[in-house]
């Protein structure tokens, strides 16, 4: 892997979302930013139905898009060394080799164009289901804030996740939300079952500290905020999204469908925050 960022544009408002955030986390990252446009050839590659000449004005306006994404980062982050590349074959399949070469790579929302009129919502979430480096969803709009949200559970599989947060909140000099959302099993509300309230949120707010000790003597510069609710682990970190620079969520990697590797409460944050979202696999 070599160190770079790489935003996926195909000209569309998220696009340009996405390469202007791509920009200045390069900036941040004193990294070169790669910005890709991927033709795919199915939806037009049988001559009997289409224009032989549609291959080549496709590839023309990926190379317009990318001129005018290549001016957009250089007007956004004048220092930072920009690159373009047209690709051609299949979408998904391209930006996962994109992101497993990178340090990151940052997506609109939603696209068109190049990317056979397709949604990139459904790109975006099958590539981070399937890229085994950070994959970040931009939405159109500014950042609120320099707040990085990360969500923290018990699991291992969130320790990529914090790495990536810890060093997000480092770079853009703000706090960091370590956010534990928990719920009491269906069981819990029989009224003949009782718990101790208080002590069920003590030892929640344990779960934050021992996952995030070893982080916050490695990022001491760090300002943590300890964020325990009882809540929907989605509803918990959408909300804090709207205060937010950024969300991190992580992804056990499980399963083998497309989005199914996220997982239930990654493709929640993806598909319903309102800032930017990290996506980190395991």
């Amino acid at each position: 892997m070599t160190a770079h960022v790489v935003a996926g544009a195909d000209g569309s408002p998220s696009s340009q979302a996405a390469v202007e955030w791509a920009a200045d986390d390069a900036f941040r990252r004193r990294l070169p930013l790669r910005i890709v446009y991927v033709v795919e050839r199915g939806p037009y590659d049988i001559p009997r139905f289409t224009n032989p000449e549609w291959p080549s004005i496709v590839a023309a306006h990926g190379r317009e898009v990318l001129a005018e994404a290549e001016r957009t980062a250089r007007r956004r982050q004048p220092s930072v060394e920009v690159s373009t590349e047209l690709l051609e074959g299949a979408l998904v399949r391209l930006l996962c080799d994109q992101a497993n070469a990178a340090t990151e790579i940052v997506l609109g929302s939603r696209g068109r164009g190049g990317f056979a009129g397709a949604l990139l919502g459904s790109v975006s979430t099958h590539v981070a289901g399937h890229a085994h480096g950070p994959v970040v969803v931009v939405r159109p709009g500014g950042e609120t804030d320099r707040e990085v949200v990360v969500g923290v559970d018990d699991d291992p599989y969130c320790e990529p996740a914090l790495a990536y947060a810890f060093e997000q909140a480092r770079l853009r000099g703000g706090a960091l939300r370590a956010l534990h959302a928990w719920q009491l099993p269906v069981h819990a509300f029989a009224p003949e079952i009782i718990y101790d309230m208080d002590e069920i949120r003590l030892s929640q707010l344990k779960v934050v500290r021992d996952r995030i000790g070893a982080w916050q003597e490695k990022f001491p510069e760090v300002t943590v905020l300890e964020d325990v609710q009882s809540a929907h682990p989605v509803d918990a970190l959408v909300d804090a999204s709207a205060r937010a620079a950024l969300v991190v969520v992580g992804s056990h990697g499980r399963g083998t469908l497309g989005s199914m590797m996220l997982g239930s409460v990654s493709r929640g944050v993806l598909h319903h925050a309102h800032c930017p979202v990290a996506v980190v696999r395991s």
